[in-house]
Parts: C-alpha cells; sequence; structure tokens
C-alpha cells in the first residue's frame, strides 16, 4: 500500500518518544507533529534528522483503512493496544 498523500495520521495518532526537530521530548499520542504541514505532508521527509520510526513506517491497510480518519482511529487503537 501506498501512502495516502496528505493524510497525515501518522504525524498525529501515535505517540513519538525519539526527538523530533522542534519537539526534543517527542510528542504525545494525538499530538500533531509540529513537522507536519498545512497540507499534512511531512516538512522533513527523506532529511537525516527525521526519526527513524517515522522513516522506518509503511503504509499498510490493516493501519492505514481507506481513509485519513480510518487511519487515525486504527493508529489510536494500536497506539492504546501498545502502550506500556
Amino acid at each position: 500500500m501506498k501512502c495516502r498523500e496528505g493524510c497525515g495520521a501518522c504525524c498525529i495518532a501515535p505517540s513519538i518518544s525519539s526527538p523530533i526537530p522542534g519537539m526534543p521530548n517527542g510528542k504525545a499520542a494525538g499530538e500533531r507533529c509540529v513537522q507536519l504541514s498545512v497540507e499534512n505532508l511531512c516538512s522533513i521527509f527523506g532529511q537525516p534528522e527525521r526519526p527513524a520510526v517515522c522513516s522506518a513506517f509503511e503504509a499498510d491497510a490493516e493501519v492505514c483503512g481507506s481513509s485519513s480518519d480510518e487511519a487515525i482511529r486504527l493508529l489510536g487503537w494500536w497506539e492504546q493496544m501498545t502502550a506500556a
């Protein structure tokens, strides 16, 4: 599956514990990443300062569903199910 351009769910729903430029402590689940543009595109995509967890994420129907809204719900559910 290819990412839906302008979705941004993976930059909002999950928590990210590693530093992000502009967010040195990472981000909480449900918090919008400061690197996510108003068009829901990553402004540091492909750059070395992008967190490894973000670079490693691959779109998949199991976590992305069939729409951006569904992706937010599914990624949020996965976040809750895997929280320690």
